[in-house]
């Protein structure tokens, strides 16, 4: 009998003891401000019940780890049950903030020489597009120089807290994006699957696959088609009255990449002075394209991109970088093509879409990714946009591979 209590008291504390590791949380998000006007957070008990499992299969894992090596676990950070990720109203799209309490400084600043952090003196560090501030008992994790820039001035805003509670933003799920405005909080789930990322609004299953499947068989870069909602959306993100001041209603975009050959002619001298031509060669990733514009009012919106100086005297649309092009006048609008090898528009869906596969040879092209961002990158076969009416769906694939996505 007395083995028996043993026995179910050892189960009670070892369930009592798993379920507050593993599922129990604090709900409360102490680090998102007042002015925050988009909120990502990352179940952390979740997505640590998914890698443990996925580790459980994968045995050629276990031990991958190096052994001197200090983990987040061990960093000297207070790693909260959701990792809170902010963006500040009315600052550049790629400034993007995380604070932590710091329970062992010493440690924390052992674990960030490991992670070859500069420290540029009075309690700033920076790798990369990291920048690292330690404050008091708290540190502001931000990106890009822009935040580096702006770290002192917005800890003021940081301190101007309002204690929200996880149950705002998230439901079960492995992180959710939330887009706040006053009141108003639009909130999407995050799933992190075996071979995909996940991002919706809703929990209804909304079903996409079949135009997937037909981009993914007939896509070689990217395809776009999206209506005028869909296009004030996006313009949003750069200049809220492009779409309203052009009167663009429907947009699309059929591209491909071509690596290209360049010969680069340079001068110069021998020993006796004689000119000598000298030749080399550069190979570049070019896109072809054909986009489609179509405009409720095409003559004030050919008005507008002339005011704009986005017309030159050749009849190139210079907004875009690629060049060169043609923009020429259509029924309802406009058609700009590169000139070098026009690829033709892709069938018209009615769908409101965006689908970019991606291409190794670009990876060469981003000379200002580190090693890291490179290799997630290119773990990535393709990225999917797809909107129904209230629906937004968002799929990020990986490519094949023996691993689930949280082991690679």
């Amino acid at each position: 009998m007395n083995r028996k209590k043993l026995f179910v008291t050892a189960v009670f504390l070892i369930a009592t003891a798993f379920y507050f590791v593993f599922y129990h949380k604090d709900k409360t998000l102490k680090f998102v401000p007042k002015n925050a006007d988009v909120v990502i957070l990352v179940d952390v008990k979740n997505v640590t019940r998914q890698y443990i499992c996925a580790l459980a299969f994968h045995p050629s894992q276990w031990f991958r780890g190096g052994k001197n090596k200090i983990s987040i676990k061990k960093s000297g950070l207070k790693i909260p049950d959701f990792l809170q990720v902010f963006h500040i109203k009315d600052t550049k799209f790629s400034d993007w903030y995380s604070i932590f309490e710091i329970k062992d400084k010493q440690a924390f600043l052992s674990f960030l020489k490991q992670e070859k952090f500069v420290n540029e003196g009075e309690n700033l560090f920076q790798k990369d597009n990291f920048f690292i501030k330690i404050e008091g008992q708290n540190c502001i994790v931000g990106t890009s120089a822009s935040a580096f820039e702006n770290i002192n001035r917005l800890f003021l805003q940081f301190s101007q807290r309002t204690v929200y509670s996880a149950d705002q933003y998230i439901d079960n799920t492995s992180g959710s994006i939330s887009f706040i405005s006053g009141e108003k909080i639009q909130n999407f789930s995050i799933e992190l699957n075996h071979g995909d990322i996940e991002i919706k609004n809703s929990s209804k299953s909304i079903d996409f696959t079949s135009l997937i499947d037909m981009l993914e068989r007939k896509v070689r870069f990217s395809d776009i088609e999206l209506d005028a909602k869909n296009i004030k959306n996006y313009a949003g993100f750069f200049d809220k009255s492009i779409s309203d001041s052009s009167q663009i209603n429907y947009f699309k975009l059929t591209s491909d990449l071509e690596q290209v050959s360049y010969t680069i002619i340079t001068y110069g001298y021998d020993d006796n002075f004689n000119e000598i031509e000298k030749k080399s060669f550069q190979k570049i990733i070019q896109p072809n394209y054909s986009i489609s514009l179509q405009s409720s009012n095409p003559g004030k919106t050919w008005e507008y991109f002339q005011h704009k100086k986005w017309i030159n005297a050749q009849n190139q649309f210079t907004i875009i970088p690629f060049q060169p092009n043609n923009i020429s006048k259509i029924k309802d609008g406009f058609e700009i093509k590169s000139m070098r090898k026009p690829v033709p528009l892709s069938q018209k869906l009615n769908e409101n879409y965006i689908f970019v596969r991606n291409n190794d040879s670009l990876l060469s092209s981003f000379n200002i990714l580190n090693v890291a961002e490179k290799k997630i990158i290119s773990a990535v076969d393709y990225i999917f946009y797809g909107n129904r009416g209230q629906d937004y769906y968002v799929r990020i694939k990986g490519k094949k591979g023996d691993l689930p996505l949280i082991l690679r």
